[in-house]
């Protein structure tokens, strides 16, 4: 298996050392999005510019993420910008894999004591997991969603909300309006049973924006 700093130089270096040169003219203080692919696809800074919401946030989300990645590399996705206000969504690739939930709650766990060591009044979102489709998915992705299933997710969001709590933070479920009556992901609004299209993306930003407020 891989190391972290393994990872990071074969898959992740060029998109951190790009985030690392945008960080050092962010303004400080405001609101970060970080976590992996389905927070680095969701175009929320268009959608502020386009409300002309009075907010500025800086999406720091990476493809391809595993939590143990935005450990490593929390300095230049969440601490350098040193926010405000957190918005995360990290570990959906963990659940595409066949470890306990609990392992990838560990880390998640190490990464929220990191962010609140360094910035103990910052309020943060824990974002729940948004549900899959597996009838609509491609056939290249369905072997992953047979894993990370929306009965696993279920599950990993009750883990996720307890952390909350532990934390005295906030845990956000704003997929009502992409769920379908059967609890999966509605087949509109998915690129291939699992990521969000932009349609998608506007349904869960008019849910978020009362908390990005």
């Amino acid at each position: 298996m891989q190391s972290a700093s393994e990872r990071f130089e074969n898959l992740f270096k060029d998109k951190v050392l790009h985030y690392r040169e945008l960080n050092k003219t962010v303004v400080h203080g405001q609101t970060v999005f970080a976590g992996s692919s389905l927070m680095e696809q969701f175009p929320i800074e268009k959608f502020i510019s386009e409300n002309k919401e009075n907010v500025v946030i800086y999406n720091r989300g990476i493809g391809g993420y595993l939590s143990s990645d935005l450990l490593f590399s929390i300095q230049d996705c969440i601490l350098d910008l040193q926010p405000s206000r957190l918005f995360i969504n990290i570990g959906t690739n963990d659940l595409s894999m066949e470890n306990p939930i609990s392992d990838m709650i560990e880390i998640y766990d190490e990464i929220i004591f990191k962010v609140i060591e360094s910035f103990p009044d910052i309020e943060i979102y824990f974002m729940a997991y948004y549900p899959i489709n597996y009838d609509v998915a491609i056939e290249r992705m369905k072997p992953t969603l047979k894993i990370r299933n929306n009965e696993k997710i279920k599950l990993a969001n009750m883990e996720v909300e307890k952390l909350a709590k532990k934390y005295g933070q906030k845990y956000i479920d704003v997929n009502a309006c992409i769920t379908d009556s059967n609890g999966n992901l509605k087949a509109e609004y998915t690129v291939e049973g699992m990521h969000i299209n932009e349609a998608g993306y506007r349904e869960l930003y008019t849910e978020l924006v009362k908390y990005i407020n």
